[in-house]
């Protein structure tokens, strides 16, 4: 009986190993701590970020000219060259031109808390 046991207790752990690792493959979507989604979504549209990029959840967000920015918080990078953290974004957001020179993306001159409440918004679209 006891040796039984063992072998169901051992048949069983990869099986609870591999829920335990997150099995679903999906990435947590990071917080920006301090940003609002709510105000960046109104952010967003006030900026004119969809004539370029398609965005989930923004009236008339459809832009072709950028990247579509759907299940954007569960990206590994953002524009290629950093990081997908909020504190990258942020950065990203407020200086694409200093991040990645010769970029297509505007400098549309977001306050530190505009961009971090895009910031949020954006990250939460996982």
């Amino acid at each position: 009986m006891k040796r039984r046991g063992l072998v169901l207790l051992a048949l069983s752990l990869p099986i609870g190993f591999v829920g335990a690792c997150g099995g679903s493959g999906r990435t947590p979507t990071p917080v920006v701590v301090g940003g609002s989604p709510d105000v960046g979504k109104r952010e967003i549209a006030e900026h004119g970020c969809g004539s370029c990029h398609d965005i989930p959840g923004v009236k008339g967000a459809d832009g072709l000219v950028g990247p579509p920015l759907t299940k954007f918080g569960r990206r590994s990078y953002i524009a290629g060259e950093l990081n997908n953290t909020p504190d990258n974004l942020i950065r990203w957001l407020r200086d694409p031109q200093g991040v990645e020179p010769g970029t297509d993306m505007p400098d549309v001159g977001l306050s530190a808390v505009e961009a971090r409440n895009i910031a949020a918004y954006l990250e939460g679209l996982g």
